[in-house]
């Protein structure tokens, strides 16, 4: 039996090492509490889209390159809401759809699971329910971990899997176990979630639980990205695969708010103290305004209305984060009116005529903002997506809101459903 602080200290360093090398799923597995499980019912790892289950032999058996990849494969499953997609499907061919689904994006990132991962590179790129028609009925593939989505009836019989914690799981020399911050808890006492669970054991789950968690999954997953498509760091593969995640589900409204809002320099600064009376030297709020461009495809496959309806969310965004906006338009050349500038307090509007009609060039644009030496927080481009590409990408974030199927080489894609 493996030391207990030893296995923890070897799931820390995967943890760390993820974050590092691999930022994005680094911050997915950072929303999983580590804890330690009952032998009896754990034999590998375990998620309930809350923690991270483990048994501490089978980690101990495992390398540290080995421990990456089975932390990163519990939080995609949770990130890809696996344990909200499964419906009417049965319970254990969607189980090895889902591993099938995630360990092919692992290994296209070039991570190395351990022996029973299960891995087909006929199903590499697909979702799960892709893989799902394709496998037997009854596959005979046993899943690496286990997927502790639905209630307990429903996969374990009448016992279900809240069997009592492992001994010395998750715990200090003192007895208390442990939760991800470095704080304690006792056995069975409200742990840092405000739920009462005894240290090792999955938690119920509820219809409730799995549309909360699901919706918490998304914004995790979308800001993930985010950070990680900031710092170039983020794959091709894993890019198509947030954007096919999200842009389905999340209105694409909600989608360009958050962008803007991360475009936002808001900041505490010491330049300008606060003038509240105390003996303190107080920091204040220091705020500046966000330049945005916003680029609009006139080639003809985008209608007006579209266009008007586009700026018209800019314009109630903008004065959420003090945005200036400077307007351009672009088919295969920039149009000769503009640019078009509005200031934060300024109403955005769709200039009176647009030229266009031609076809769809997208470098113009990228190259008037270089030869004009501009630095935008944040640049919009309202497209089809279909047309010529800068042959690299700028160095200023790019969002693109896309109206088709297309996809995009660089920034992010925010598809308007």
């Amino acid at each position: 039996m493996n030391d207990i602080s030893a296995i923890e200290t070897k799931l820390a360093a995967a943890r760390t090492r993820l974050i590092l090398e691999k930022p994005f799923l680094g911050s997915l597995v950072m929303h999983l509490p580590l804890r330690a499980a009952n032998v009896k019912w754990c034999k590998t790892t375990a998620t309930d889209a809350k923690n991270f289950y483990y048994n501490p032999d089978y980690i101990g058996r495992l390398s540290l390159e080995q421990t990456q990849f089975v932390l990163a494969h519990e939080a995609m499953h949770c990130a890809l809401s696996h344990f909200a997609r499964r419906n009417h499907r049965q319970k254990h061919r969607w189980d090895v759809a889902c591993d099938y689904a995630v360990n092919m994006i692992l290994d296209d990132e070039r991570m190395h699971g351990p022996e029973n991962a299960l891995l087909n590179a006929a199903y590499r790129g697909l979702t799960a329910e892709e893989i799902y028609p394709v496998l037997h009925e009854d596959p005979p593939e046993e899943t690496q971990d286990q997927h502790l989505f639905d209630p307990a009836s429903d996969e374990q019989g009448a016992e279900g899997v809240l069997l009592p914690p492992f001994q010395g799981e998750g715990r200090g020399g003192d007895g208390q176990a442990r939760d991800e911050g470095g704080g304690s808890s006792t056995d069975g006492q409200e742990t840092s979630s405000g739920q009462s669970q005894a240290a090792g054991e999955p938690e119920d789950a509820s219809p409730l639980d799995s549309g909360r968690l699901d919706e918490q999954w998304k914004s995790r997953l979308a800001a993930a990205a985010q950070s990680a498509r900031q710092a170039g760091r983020l794959s091709p593969s894993l890019m198509r695969l947030i954007d096919h995640q999200l842009a389905p589900q999340l209105p694409w409204r909600a989608l360009l708010a958050r962008y803007m809002t991360s475009a936002a320099r808001d900041d505490y600064s010491w330049k300008q103290t606060s003038r509240r009376e105390s003996a303190a030297l107080m920091p204040r709020l220091s705020s500046q305004s966000v330049d945005v461009i916003v680029a609009l495809d006139t080639s003809g496959s985008v209608r007006e209305d579209e266009l008007r309806a586009f700026l018209s969310e800019i314009d109630a965004l903008k004065g959420q984060v003090r945005a200036a906006i400077t307007l351009h338009a672009c088919d295969e050349k920039l149009d000769a009116q503009g640019p078009w500038h509005f200031a934060a307090w300024e109403t955005v509007r769709l200039p009176e005529s647009l030229r266009g009609g031609g076809g769809t060039d997208f470098r113009p644009m990228f190259e008037w903002v270089e030869r004009e030496h501009l630095r935008p927080d944040l640049l919009l481009y309202f497209t089809d997506a279909q047309g010529r590409f800068p042959p690299q990408e700028p160095p200023y974030p790019v969002v693109w809101l896309v109206k088709g199927k297309a996809g995009v080489p660089f920034g992010a894609r925010v598809q308007l459903n």
